[in-house]
């Protein structure tokens, strides 16, 4: 399968597999090149078209994972190819799987303090030999960066997880990886919250059936406004698709 980067709707995304998405971070800490990791999803298409700094993020990425079911379906009613799904929840802990096995440490950056320690500690229970270098949570101010920078170098991590939400997370990463010594970083969003169990993931039948967003709108009516960018991401693949069939 050709891994080619697309675009849906003039926004770029990579079809990778799962093992292609580990395996390219694999390559990025045996060469020292540093890599950034961002998911792709409807609702980032759609921000994205209309904010030309995020657009400008993922545009710049080295990674972009089709980290959404509508990504995977628009992607084959327009003719770009057949790819699976790659969620950056799954994503994170198949890196540190590899950074356990191969010996490189990690760095969990974001969340509230209780939530990130609950965070590590369960990484940790996973992942006996898994390095955890350091952790801090996402309120640093911007007085206090140069610390958290200093910190992160320090630690010797070569894996940054980043859990800010997007788009800081994207915004942090585009500014401060070339002050960084680590290799990798991943935009993780809630995942944090997820191994803390704060927030429960969807039952393993819901994310087999690519139906993950309907069990976290049935468990959180008020995601229904952010939800509405699924209907509008559809509405303009199947938009495109009839105008560039009548071309």
């Amino acid at each position: 399968m050709s891994t080619e980067r697309i675009h849906i709707l003039g926004v770029p995304v990579d079809p990778v597999t799962m093992e292609q998405a580990v395996d390219r971070a694999r390559q990025w800490l045996k060469t020292g090149e540093q890599g950034n990791i961002l998911a792709v999803n409807p609702e980032k298409v759609i921000t994205a078209r209309a904010n030309p700094e995020v657009h400008g993020f993922l545009a710049s990425a080295r990674l972009l994972i089709p980290d959404g079911i509508g990504i995977v379906l628009g992607a084959r009613w327009l003719g770009l190819g057949r790819f699976e799904r790659v969620a950056g929840a799954d994503l994170m802990p198949e890196l540190c799987a590899m950074a356990e096995v191969e010996g490189y440490s990690v760095f969990l950056y974001g969340a509230n303090e209780d939530v990130n320690q609950r965070a590590c500690a369960q990484l940790k229970g996973r992942y006996p030999q898994l390095t955890i270098a350091g952790s801090s949570h996402g309120f640093v101010t911007q007085e206090d960066m140069p610390k958290l920078i200093e910190h992160i170098n320090r630690s010797g991590a070569m894996l940054v997880f980043a859990a800010l939400g997007s788009p800081t997370q994207e915004r942090w990463m585009q500014t401060y990886m070339p002050q960084l010594e680590a290799r990798v970083f991943q935009g993780v969003g809630g995942t944090f919250d997820v191994l803390a169990g704060e927030v429960r993931r969807a039952p393993r039948l819901f994310r087999a059936l690519n139906i993950e967003w309907l069990y976290r709108l049935l468990g959180n009516p008020t995601r229904l406004l952010r939800q509405t960018a699924l209907p509008k991401f559809m509405f303009n693949v199947l938009k495109t698709k009839l105008t560039s069939k009548q071309d």
